[in-house]
């Protein structure tokens, strides 16, 4: 599915939203906090984030999908309006702080079969990522959206197996967690 970026408007960098998501480096929130309560006394703004998601910062980008996530979790319905975010290209990203974001907020929205099978490929491929949180919660998105799905949950079940099997800790705890939950 061929899905063009879209560029943050440039009234979007004047935000309030976006100020308070800018600023630090990878490892820092920014006042992603304050961002949230805002959004929080006024749902409408939802579609700001949606917008700052396509920042050209990436960190912007990234604090936007990672708020994107946790109101997804709390009220998916506000976030369901901008599910496209998830299956475009950001989907495909080199920072594997934005797919974490996604592969954690895929099972929480609605989709149609072809946006579903969409989601399959984006956690499978999440699944085979080099980064080990990416890889981790990608299979425990994949364990949820393959629901009654014979053949995908196989793949989840060998997934799982190998994860329980490497050396990474990380992993197997998420596996014992998947486990756990089935």
């Amino acid at each position: 599915m061929a899905t063009r970026k879209m560029k943050a408007k440039p009234e979007s960098k004047r935000s309030p939203l976006r100020r308070l998501l800018s600023g630090g480096d990878r490892r820092s929130i920014a006042k992603s906090n304050q961002a949230r309560s805002l959004v929080s006394k006024g749902p409408a703004r939802i579609a700001e984030v949606a917008t700052l998601a396509n920042d050209d910062d990436w960190l912007v980008s990234m604090r936007a999908f990672d708020l994107l996530d946790k109101i997804a979790h709390e009220r998916a319905d506000l976030v369901q309006p901008h599910k496209g975010l998830f299956i475009g290209p950001h989907a495909d990203s080199d920072k594997w702080e934005i797919r974490l974001q996604i592969v954690r907020t895929l099972p929480l929205l609605q989709w149609t079969p072809s946006e579903r099978a969409r989601v399959v490929e984006i956690l499978r491929r999440g699944v085979e990522f080099p980064q080990t949180f990416v890889r981790a919660w990608a299979l425990d998105s994949l364990a949820t959206v393959a629901g009654d799905d014979k053949a995908l949950q196989a793949v989840v079940a060998r997934a799982l197996e190998d994860f329980e099997r490497s050396g990474s800790k990380a992993l197997q705890a998420r596996a014992k967690h998947i486990r756990a939950r089935r």
